[in-house]
């Protein structure tokens, strides 16, 4: 026996203590403890699950066609650029865009349908510069532009242009003007609707060259071109593409384009800035959209497929032919252009008193 080693009773009952130990069985949880472990594995799984299938998704997108909403009627500008791009864009994708033609005032019904459709990348607008002027034209909208959407990119810009009767005694926008401060009130502008971008920039002109003029709405760009041809008014402002046709049968002219640059099929036409008018620079442009939370890498590869489609010359050449600049960019620079347009328009609709609709 070893020193030490306890003997006897003792040691027996340490050692019948010792194989009670060993042997005793293992207590089992209640089965309400085990069904809440299994129920927060589950849980567990599940969770570290979801993020991957999503991942899984937006790795195949687009894997069915997407829907691009156009909150205009077919045949128009807005339209048929829409058209153009998403052609280019669907070989891009390698996926088919079918265009849904949405029209309302203020594009309401088109962009409602987009900000409550499921943020999947499968539903996207064709904004434009009016979804900038109803954040103030309209008292209530069923969606906010800068919370509601993802911005994905602008896809161009459309010129407008000051136009008079071809046999007008104006022949130049200084004459325009000059007439304007020496006849104040006398001076008569022709444009669509009251709040469309025709409307709103020539109020905005009036203000920025310091001039008072008479504007006159009218039903539409039908109705405004056969005014001009009747000479019931002195000027027009209205969208260069419908009246190109127009300028080059020389029914009209055109004295300036409104951007800040020289339209690349009218060369010889100055712009409103050139003309003496400064810091005038204005024009209507349509840009694509998503609702928000759409993920970011989607939103990603849409503006990669946009911008890519505007790169092509077929692109390019059946865009200027509408009256179209084209010109993509980042989400980001987007954002910074709704926040202008927003700003910029709110200020005119107050300062002109156009009615709240």
């Amino acid at each position: 026996m070893q020193a030490g080693a306890p003997t006897g009773r003792l040691a027996a009952n340490i050692v019948g203590c010792s194989e009670t130990w060993r042997l005793a069985p293992k207590r089992k949880p209640p089965m309400s403890d085990r069904s809440t472990k299994l129920s927060r594995r589950s849980l567990l799984l599940a969770a570290m699950a979801a993020p991957a299938s999503r991942v899984l998704a937006q790795s195949h997108y687009p894997d069915r066609p997407i829907t691009l909403i156009v909150p205009f009627g077919p045949g128009g500008i807005a339209d048929l650029t829409a058209r153009a791009v998403a052609q280019a864009m669907a070989g891009t994708l390698k996926q088919s865009i079918v265009v849904d033609n949405r029209p309302s005032a203020g594009s309401i019904v088109g962009s409602s349908a987009v900000a409550q459709a499921r943020p999947d990348g499968y539903t996207v607008l064709l904004m434009s510069n009016g979804n900038a002027v109803s954040q103030t034209l309209f008292k209530k909208l069923p969606f906010d532009v800068m919370s509601d959407f993802a911005p994905v990119g602008t896809l161009g810009f459309f010129d407008l242009a000051v136009f008079v009767p071809a046999e007008s005694r104006f022949k130049t926008l200084r004459d325009v003007t000059a007439y304007a401060k020496a006849n104040p009130g006398k001076l008569t502008i022709g444009t669509i609707a009251p709040g469309s971008t025709q409307h709103l920039s020539a109020e905005l002109f009036k203000t920025v060259a310091g001039i008072d003029a008479v504007t006159v709405p009218y039903k539409g760009t039908p109705a405004v071109l056969t005014a001009l041809r009747a000479g019931e008014i002195d000027v027009g402002f209205e969208i260069l593409g419908p009246m190109l046709s127009q300028v080059e049968a020389k029914v009209i002219r055109a004295l300036a384009v409104t951007s800040g640059k020289r339209f690349p099929l009218l060369p010889n036409v100055p712009t409103v800035q050139e003309e003496g008018v400064a810091h005038y620079d204005v024009a209507s442009w349509n840009a694509l959209a998503v609702p928000a939370r759409t993920p970011k890498d989607i939103v990603a590869r849409l503006t990669l497929a946009a911008n890519d489609a505007l790169k092509s010359p077929e692109v390019i050449a059946q865009l200027q032919k509408l009256g179209v600049r084209p010109q993509g960019g980042t989400p980001e620079q987007m954002t910074q252009l709704l926040t202008s347009e927003i700003k910029r328009w709110g200020d005119v609709i107050r300062a002109s008193k156009i009615e709240i609709q």
